[in-house]
């Protein structure tokens, strides 16, 4: 049987979704709360969530980068699905009503080949199972009252996804090393940040067998054809009507959203 209080806090992440009204941070009133607490959460949320009709396509990894896990008190990264309503194609328009307090962040995205699962998956083992690369754009939103979010908040609400864009999948480039790979990211024609791709966990190949190896231990397999976006390499960016946003990869191309709205 669910948790009662996971229940109850997972129906009041799904009513502020449907409502766009944020809810205060569920450490407020329990700081006691922490990770697998969140995960119980997580879990009941996903479970309303598909019952409407949504599918897992896969999965993202945050708290990826040192400063943001020294931030949050934690030596590992967190996770949250992917679901197939919030995946848009590069140059999409997103409407901004579709958020609460949304923030863009580049990193770079996977999709798989082949199932994956832990425990014991290294980084060589999990970039032989990637079939396309692409460069991707995040949005990240919080359900929770002015992103005043601690871990165990942050995880209860699927990581703080709120969509992600896609750029052109390509075959990973042959003799590549996705750490060194660079990226700027612009806002319009300004140029707002930069980064690469061993911001996230070192190595965006450990991202995914780091994912591996965390759902392995709760009797879940990476599937093949899943998503798997690697995290933030810069910090996140304020999102508003009327932002246009590209981030350009080295090797990897380009990746551009519209926010629609007044």
């Amino acid at each position: 049987m669910p948790d009662r209080d996971a229940a109850s806090r997972a129906r009041a992440l799904y009513e502020a979704r449907a409502r766009r009204v944020p809810v205060p941070p569920f450490t407020d009133s329990d700081p006691s709360l922490g990770m697998d607490d969140g995960y119980a959460v997580q879990q009941e949320l996903v479970r309303l969530l598909l019952a409407d009709g949504d599918r897992v396509v896969g999965y993202k990894a945050g708290l990826t980068s040192a400063p943001m896990q020294e931030m949050f008190g934690v030596g590992t990264p967190d996770y949250g699905p992917v679901l197939a309503s919030t995946v848009y194609a590069d140059g999409a328009h997103v409407p901004f009503g579709a958020f609460i307090a949304p923030k863009v962040e580049a990193e770079i995205v996977f999709r798989l080949g082949e199932p994956l699962k832990g425990p014991g998956v290294t980084a060589e083992q999990a970039r032989e199972t990637v079939a396309e690369v692409s460069a991707g754009l995040e949005i990240v939103d919080s359900r929770i009252e002015d992103w005043r979010i601690r871990l165990a908040d942050t995880i209860a609400d699927l990581a703080s996804n709120g969509a992600v864009v896609l750029g052109r999948p390509l075959a990973p480039p042959a003799g590549a090393d996705l750490r060194l790979t660079g990226m700027v990211f612009r806002r319009g024609g300004e140029l707002i940040a930069t980064g690469a791709g061993a911001a996230a966990l070192g190595d965006p190949y450990a991202v995914v067998a780091w994912l591996a190896n965390t759902l392995g231990e709760r009797g879940v397999a990476l599937e093949r054809d899943q998503l798997i976006m690697t995290g933030a390499l810069h910090a996140a960016v304020p999102m508003r009507p009327g932002d246009t946003f590209t981030a350009e990869f080295d090797r990897l191309g380009t990746v551009t959203l519209h926010v629609d709205g007044a």
